[in-house]
């Protein structure tokens, strides 16, 4: 089992940057693929990106690539997302999502994940 807690959301304008960060326990965080995943009110949670256990393998939702990049540190048990050139339509709570399994292709479905953070906002004004 492994428990979530995201961090770096925050108010920012429209064209910064903003680095999210995803805090994993346990010691088998390697053996997880990890999302992203964003909700606004009154919408389902929607995909953002994804990234294979080891970190060689990454996907992303149309709306955020070439933008945002996914990416991993197994020895800190921490998951990043960077997200460039905001937008205020990426206004949303962002949740971090965990999976233990191998293989391609990388899950986009929320319902394909097990364990979920509490989220955080991010809040990008025009």
């Amino acid at each position: 089992q492994v428990q979530l807690v995201e961090s770096g959301g925050g108010l920012v304008q429209a064209g910064v940057s903003l680095r999210l960060s995803c805090a994993a326990s346990g010691r088998t965080f390697s053996s997880y693929v990890m999302g992203w995943f964003r909700q606004t009110p009154g919408k389902e949670r929607e995909f953002v990106a994804a990234i294979s256990y080891s970190g060689g393998l990454t996907d992303y939702a149309a709306s955020v690539k070439g933008r945002f990049t996914i990416s991993r540190d197994n020895a800190k048990n921490t998951m990043y997302l960077q997200m460039n050139s905001l937008k205020p339509e990426d206004t949303a709570i962002y949740y971090c999502a965990a999976v233990r399994m191998v293989g391609w292709p990388l899950p986009i479905a929320e319902t394909s994940y097990h364990y979920w953070g509490q989220g955080t906002q991010v809040t990008v004004s025009s």
